[in-house]
């Protein structure tokens, strides 16, 4: 499962075995991050879940309770139930799922992924994205740490904590709450870093899977920078490393795909998720003479 950094590793430990509501025993800590802890848990029917109990400063934002993820698109770790534990804390209880973020497979064969399962990771990806926007929701914290690959090779998209926070004013309180950059620097688009909300939209989370991808198919980060501190100014400072001249073996039809989603203007990014979904499945079809499925 997901390996977060603990900010407060015996107070997450300490909170095993104990229940939420009475209903989900909490079994095991999977991971704990800025946000919150996540638990692997047992319904009194025998129902298996994953508890995220936010930390106590974060407030709940009913947006992560969404009808996108109640329906339980493919492509979406499903949300099954939300509440209060006994302390108080918002929980979300969401399905349990089985194999390791798109950052994990990556370091376990060698830090990329070769090209044909990368096109089939995107096409996922991309599809429940398309999914997402069409329900009014962005990300905006798309990285191979939020991407999950279950062992029966579905990926899931996680943590939505920073999607669709509001409007302006509720952006600025919660960067004023988390810190002034909300997302991953590697991974964030521009505008994002800039903190330029009017202008953060679908395709501000289509840069973030170019931004992945490009690290899938290279090992590389987009901005390389020696410090986080760096990044954010990074972001804007100019366009995103080519990927052809990173990994110049790259077919071109590959190269598009990444590069058109890491342009530095929203105008000339693909149009929205679905677009370049068909890109990736064409290219998939010129690259290795198959349709993807």
């Amino acid at each position: 499962m997901q390996t977060w950094t603990s900010h407060s590793p015996g107070d997450a430990e300490a909170r095993g075995c104990t229940t939420v509501r009475g209903k989900w025993r909490l079994d095991a800590l999977i991971g704990v991050g800025g946000m919150a802890e996540v638990y692997a848990a047992t319904h009194p029917s025998g129902r298996r879940g994953a508890v995220k109990v936010l930390h106590p400063h974060v407030p709940f934002m009913p947006e992560v309770d969404c009808a996108f993820l109640r329906d339980g698109h493919p492509n979406a770790v499903r949300v099954l139930e939300d509440d209060i534990d006994d302390e108080g804390n918002v929980c979300i209880v969401m399905e349990l799922l089985e194999g390791g973020t798109l950052q994990e497979w990556a370091e376990a064969e060698g830090g990329k992924l070769p090209p044909a399962r990368v096109l089939r990771i995107a096409d996922q990806v991309l599809d429940g994205l398309a999914a997402l926007h069409d329900a009014g929701i962005v990300h905006r914290d798309i990285k191979p740490d939020n991407l999950f690959l279950t062992s029966e090779g579905r990926v899931k998209i996680l943590d939505f904590g920073l999607a669709h926070l509001g409007d302006e004013d509720s952006n600025s309180a919660a960067a004023a709450l988390y810190g002034v950059v909300m997302g991953t620097p590697e991974f964030m688009s521009p505008e994002q870093a800039r903190g330029r909300w009017d202008l953060v939209n679908a395709q501000s989370d289509l840069w973030s899977v170019g931004a992945t991808l490009f690290m899938l198919l290279s090992g590389e980060v987009v901005r390389a920078r020696s410090t986080l501190p760096d990044m954010p100014a990074a972001i804007f400072e100019g366009p995103a490393r080519a990927l052809s001249a990173v990994l110049p073996e790259a077919h071109p039809a590959l190269v598009e795909i990444v590069e058109r989603a890491l342009e530095q203007t929203v105008e000339n990014r693909w149009a929205d998720a679905r677009t370049m979904q068909t890109a990736v499945r064409a290219a998939f079809l010129t690259m290795f003479g198959e349709p993807l499925s």
